[in-house]
């Protein structure tokens, strides 16, 4: 019964989570990723934003699974305007991966995990920033960025679609591709 409670109130906050890709082409659509598969927990002590090998990286699982998206969005003819990456290596790697257009990073979608206490800053600025931004957005990004907007959790390599609301946003759709 709590097993059934659970999928319940999973199906109650996300309803249109069947790897929705109508939900990419309706207005105001953006496309938030979860980083590839990158296996570990966080970020090891000797963390260095430009230096990849302090970082929990991509494995060749989170490799192909990144391929596998972009293929999967350019088969059905989607195109964006602008993709933004987190500064960190796994979500860069995963961006240029995607192979979906010229990777920009952003500061905003930086990571919180570490320090919690940044948390509504970093949401009111990655929300400035899809404000900001014209056009169709894939934005690759962390767990907890995801989760401080949307509410729920998101699956390495989901890409959760939302639509910008006064308030912050709503999820309109999910797009979950296991390599």
């Amino acid at each position: 019964m709590r097993c059934l409670t659970i999928v319940f109130f999973f199906l109650a906050a996300f309803p249109a989570l069947a790897n929705d890709w109508d939900a990419l082409e309706q207005p105001g659509a953006i496309a938030m990723m979860r980083h590839a598969l990158a296996p570990g927990f966080s970020d090891p002590a000797n963390f260095e934003l430009r230096d990849c090998s302090t970082q929990r990286n991509l494995d060749a699982r989170g490799r192909a699974q990144a391929r596998a998206i972009g293929d999967a969005i350019r088969a059905r003819g989607i195109n964006f305007d602008r993709v933004f990456s987190s500064q960190w290596c796994r979500t860069l790697e995963t961006a240029r991966l995607l192979d979906l257009g010229p990777v920009e990073e952003a500061a905003a979608l930086n990571s919180f995990f570490e320090n919690r206490g940044n948390r509504d800053a970093q949401t009111r600025k990655t929300l400035d920033l899809l404000r900001e931004t014209e056009g169709r957005l894939m934005v690759v990004t962390h767990q907890v960025n995801i989760t401080a907007i949307t509410g729920g959790g998101v699956a390495s390599g989901e890409i959760i679609v939302i639509r910008l609301t006064d308030s912050g946003a709503e999820v309109i759709g999910s797009i979950l591709i296991d390599p």
